[in-house]
């Protein structure tokens, strides 16, 4: 009987943590003012044009507690599901593998594990949450 209790338990665990990392992926995105940046029309940017501007800094840390935080953690600092985005290279390589990532999202054997977030936010938006991401870098 002991055994089969353990064996019940292991399996509604199980089931809990897969349901949870399966739902990494499902974000609601939430919208963002960015009525106090320069737009930046529709073509993407390869390298962020809000760096160091204080607005953006502002809007961006915002948006990323908004629709970030949830997978990739406070403060830019990861739980373990996500990176820890404090990490991100600074530069234009750093800005390239931004972009790529959030335009494209990310999957592992077919589950999404980020969202294309570029389909839901707005070039700003997302600029403005890189401009913020450089303020907390650790490297």
């Amino acid at each position: 009987m002991k055994n089969r209790i353990y064996i019940t338990m292991i399996v509604t665990i199980t089931l809990c943590l897969t349901s949870q990392v399966q739902a990494h992926g499902n974000v609601t995105p939430q919208a963002v003012d960015v009525t106090s940046l320069p737009p930046l029309g529709t073509e993407w940017l390869e390298q962020n044009p809000y760096s160091g501007n204080p607005a953006a800094v502002a809007v961006g840390a915002s948006a990323y507690n908004q629709n970030c935080a949830r997978c990739h953690g406070l403060e830019g600092i990861s739980g373990g599901i996500a990176p820890d985005l404090r990490e991100l290279e600074a530069g234009l390589e750093g800005d390239e593998w931004y972009v790529y990532r959030v335009r494209e999202g990310a999957t592992r054997n077919n589950v999404p594990y980020m969202p294309r977030m570029a389909d839901f936010l707005s070039q700003e938006s997302l600029w403005a949450i890189r401009a913020w991401l450089e303020t907390i870098a650790v490297n």
